[in-house]
C-alpha cells in the first residue's frame, strides 16, 4: 500500500492517474457507448425492447457506472491530498464537489434498475397495459438523463478548481490547467442548453468545443500523472552531487 503513502511520490501520482484515465474508460463505455445502443430516441417500446434483448449489455453499463463511481472515490480523495499544501480550501472544495457529483451519480443507478425492472416483469404496475409500462420506464431513464445535467454542474465546478490548483502548483505544464479551467465550462453549457436552451444552435457548438477542450486536457493530464508524474515541488531540496 506505499503507492497511497507520499502524495509527492511517482508511484502515488501514477496510481492517481491510472484512476483517473479508468474513469475515462469505464465512463465512455457506460455514458456513452451503451445508451447509444440502447436507448431510442421517442420510442419506449424499442427501448424496453433493447433492454430486454441486450439485457447483457444493459447490465455491463450498469457495472461500468459502478467501477466509474468507486474510481471517482479513489481519484478524488488523492487528488485532495496531492493539491492540498497548494490550498486545503480549495482541494477541500474541489474534493467535495467530485463528491456531489459521485453522489447524484449513485442515486441515477435507480432509475436504470426501475427501468431494467419494468421491462421484465410482469408482477409490477400490474394495472397498467405493456405500452403503459414501457413509457414508465421510458420516463425513468429520461430521469436519469436530466441526472446527467445535475452532475456536470458539479463537475465543472471541480474542473474550474482543479485547473486553478493545477495551475497554481507549477507542477504540471500549464496548459492542461488552462484546459480545464476553460473547458470546465463545456459542462455547465452542456447542462444549460440541454435543460433550457435546447434550440440555441450556438450555443450548442459552443458547448461541443469546450466539452472536447476539457476531454483533452483531462486525458492529458491522466496519461501524464501515469507516465511522467508531476515535477518536484518548488523548494524541494535536490540531491547533493558528490
Amino acid at each position: 500500500m506505499h503507492y497511497f503513502s507520499n502524495p509527492d511520490s511517482t508511484a502515488y501520482a501514477r496510481m492517481t492517474g491510472f484512476f483517473y484515465l479508468g474513469i475515462a474508460v469505464a465512463g465512455g463505455f457506460s455514458i456513452a457507448y451503451v445508451p447509444s445502443q440502447i436507448v431510442v430516441a421517442e420510442d419506449a417500446a424499442a427501448t424496453v425492447a433493447n433492454i430486454v434483448n441486450r439485457n447483457g449489455l444493459y447490465h455491463l453499463g450498469i457495472a461500468g457506472d459502478v467501477v466509474v463511481m468507486v474510481f471517482e472515490i479513489m481519484a478524488m480523495t488523492m487528488l485532495y491530498f496531492m493539491f492540498r499544501p497548494i490550498s486545503p480550501t480549495l482541494s477541500f472544495a474541489a474534493a467535495m464537489s467530485r463528491l456531489s457529483m459521485v453522489s447524484v451519480m449513485s442515486a441515477m443507478l435507480f432509475f436504470h434498475a426501475g427501468a431494467d425492472l419494468l421491462a421484465h416483469s410482469d408482477a409490477v404496475m400490474t394495472n397498467f397495459s405493456a405500452e403503459q409500462r414501457a413509457d414508465v420506464a421510458g420516463l425513468l431513464l429520461e430521469m436519469h438523463r436530466a441526472g446527467v445535467w445535475i452532475w456536470q454542474v458539479f463537475f465543472a465546478l471541480h474542473l474550474v478548481l482543479l485547473g486553478y490548483l493545477v495551475l497554481k502548483s507549477e507542477r504540471f505544464p500549464r496548459v492542461i490547467g488552462l484546459g480545464l479551467i476553460i473547458g470546465a465550462w463545456g459542462y455547465l453549457g452542456d447542462s444549460v442548453y440541454a435543460f433550457a436552451f435546447p434550440d440555441v444552435d450556438w450555443l450548442g457548438n459552443l458547448r461541443i468545443g469546450l466539452l472536447a477542450i476539457v476531454t483533452i486536457s483531462e486525458v492529458s493530464f491522466a496519461l501524464w500523472l501515469l507516465i511522467r508524474g508531476p515535477e518536484a515541488p518548488r523548494g524541494a531540496q535536490q540531491p547533493a552531487l558528490a
